[in-house]
């Protein structure tokens, strides 16, 4: 009796050390466009890929400690969050772009869901695909409606005029972390 409880606030504890990390990644994923441009002086594709390195790297520690996968599939991981990142950021882009008559609150809305669908379900496609990866896709249902509705936060961060802080990235980081913690332990 005594381990079952042991166990269960091992895990709970694990639950909520994956919470901070996705919310520390959240806080410091739009920090870094000002340091990018500093240090490198990038733009395009991997200046927006880039800005996803703390997020990656907290799914790379997550893909290694709660799956059987091997190292390589990790690193793989971290790269496959950091394509998600690009691919949601150009869909949500895309979709602001072609709503441009309709209210901005609306626009920002439907950008959002559509860049937390694109860049949730490329990541759960991507690491689904990976050697211990859940290959039922019922199994990413969760993850995939949780990263979706999170990013409706992104009319919450325009229309509270947000630019180097966000609601977005950490509650959308923290809370699709989580998600993919209890895939990859299911």
């Amino acid at each position: 009796m005594t381990q079952a409880i042991t166990s269960a606030d091992t895990s709970r504890n694990n639950l909520l050390m994956v919470v901070a990390g996705g919310i520390i990644s959240g806080i410091l994923t739009p920090l870094l466009p000002a340091l990018i441009d500093n240090i490198v002086g990038l733009s395009g594709q991997l200046r927006i890929s880039l800005i996803a390195v703390p997020f990656a790297v907290l799914v790379l520690i997550l893909v290694r400690r709660f799956s059987a996968n091997p190292r390589w599939a990790a690193g793989l991981a971290a790269i496959i969050t950091m394509i998600a990142f690009v691919c949601a950021v150009n869909a949500a882009i895309f979709i602001e772009g072609q709503t441009a008559g309709a209210a901005t609150v609306m626009r920002y809305l439907l950008a959002g869901l559509t860049g937390g669908l694109v860049g949730t379900a490329v990541m759960a496609l991507g690491i689904a695909l990976l050697p211990a990866g859940p290959r039922n896709a019922a199994a990413w249902w969760p993850m995939l409606i949780t990263g979706t509705l999170a990013g409706t936060l992104l009319a919450l961060d325009n229309a509270l005029g947000l630019d180097r802080t966000s609601l977005l990235y950490p509650v959308w980081q923290a809370a699709v972390a989580l998600r993919l913690v209890m895939v990859l332990r299911s």
